[in-house]
């Protein structure tokens, strides 16, 4: 079995390969291996069974093997995602801005491929599919390392890919799988610098921060999420209602599904008995402080539940005095990743807006649009929490970095 730095090496000796393709060949890659996922669908499948059986066998809880699950109708909803990035535009080669200087030097800030983009993540096997496509459509090499929850899915999956590749005259470690799913693989992988351009890990908060914390490879922080939903005293509270079942139980193990509801004092008692009722409709356990324990028969919350990232059908609920004590508890307890406000007063909006600290802030709307897909970007390869290079759904612009071209006619500086 090729090691880590190994496996690396391989993908950084095809990444010049991708970086020079032209969209028409890149797009050509990207059909393959559509067709590759609709025709090796019963090897996925099969592959997929294992994965299933032994994490049923471990226990691993319910909302994690949803995750992990592929059916045909997913592996088909895959394909039709490749389809979708064919359809996106190429940013490879854009120009960001370009103008002649006042001494007569054209200058040009152009997106380029980054190189060698290394992904480290937990039982979500589509992300196999979902970082390859977008690191191919934007010009890089990939380095993947899932889980061992997920190693069997993996594996069927890179290989269908990387024959896809194959088939069109691209390298096949343009794709490459890191089997090994040891903590040290990982490890191997945040030393990799020279290899791997960058690292992103997505997962759990604390695969993100073993991550963050050992890497001297460059890292984007994608994916935790604890995410609020604040319901303002000018709420309509009918909206309010849908909104809050929506954004907690319509896919609860997934980042944008919210993990805490914040109730302005002022509708708590006509606002919590209904929603209360419609969560329990949709099995969601509740978990609140006085008043949601009180107006919403929620079982008592406990400091740390403000923290948490459920990924579950349980919410924590909290009746706060005013928009001033949403935004502290959101500053004090939220990750950076989706706050919603709902609310007819356009100046709350807009303050809740301003104030807020995170890569997106929905008003009136459920926090499970924050999705590349949801954005028109295709699929995403994380939603990044960090500020630097990228920030929200990465789509395929963020994928890439730019260069200056300076072009001139026999220019020398004085």
């Amino acid at each position: 079995m090729p090691g880590v730095l190994e496996i690396c090496a391989a993908a950084k000796a095809a990444a010049p390969y991708l970086a020079r393709a032209a969209t028409a060949e890149k797009n050509a890659a990207l059909e393959a291996m559509a067709q590759a996922l609709e025709g090796g669908q019963g090897q996925v499948i099969e592959a997929n069974a294992r994965d299933l059986a032994n994490a049923q066998a471990k226990g691993v809880p319910a909302a994690i093997q949803d995750r992990l699950l592929l059916t045909e109708s997913r592996l088909a909803a895959m394909a039709d995602a490749l389809r979708e990035i064919i359809r996106l535009r190429d940013p490879v080669g854009d120009v960001v801005r370009g103008y002649r200087l006042p001494n007569g030097l054209e200058l040009r800030q152009v997106r380029v491929p980054l190189g060698v983009i290394a992904m480290v993540y937990e039982g979500r096997p589509n992300v196999t599919v979902d970082a390859a496509s977008l690191a191919l459509k934007s010009g890089n090499a990939c380095v993947l390392r899932g889980s061992s929850t997920a190693i069997h899915s993996n594996t069927a999956l890179a290989g269908l890919l990387r024959g896809a590749l194959e088939a069109v005259g691209l390298p096949a470690d343009g794709i490459c799988l890191v089997t090994d799913t040891s903590r040290d693989s990982v490890k191997q992988l945040c030393r990799a610098r020279g290899l791997v351009d960058l690292l992103i890990p997505r997962g759990g908060a604390g695969l993100i921060q073993a991550v963050v914390r050992d890497s001297e490879v460059p890292v984007v922080e994608t994916g935790v999420g604890n995410c609020h939903v604040y319901v303002d005293a000018a709420a309509d509270l009918a909206k309010a209602r849908a909104i809050v079942v929506n954004a907690k139980a319509q896919r609860p193990s997934v980042c944008n599904a919210a993990e805490t509801l914040l109730v302005h004092a002022a509708i708590a008692e006509a606002f919590l008995p209904a929603v209360a009722a419609d969560l329990r409709e949709a099995h969601v356990t509740l978990r609140g402080d006085d008043a949601a324990q009180r107006l919403a028969g929620a079982d008592p919350a406990t400091e740390g539940d403000w923290d948490t990232e459920f990924l579950d059908l349980i919410l924590a609920i909290r009746v706060v005095g005013n928009l001033d004590d949403a935004i502290a508890h959101i500053a004090r307890h939220g990750t950076m990743h989706t706050e919603a406000i709902v609310t007819e007063d356009r100046a709350a909006a807009r303050r809740f807006a301003a104030e807020v600290d995170a890569a997106a802030v929905v008003i009136n709307a459920s926090t499970r649009f924050t999705d590349g897909g949801e954005f028109g970007f295709g699929a995403e390869i994380g939603i990044s929490t960090q500020k630097m290079h990228a920030r929200g759904p990465m789509g395929l612009p963020e994928l890439t970095t730019t260069k200056y071209v300076v072009e001139g006619d026999g220019h020398i500086r004085a």
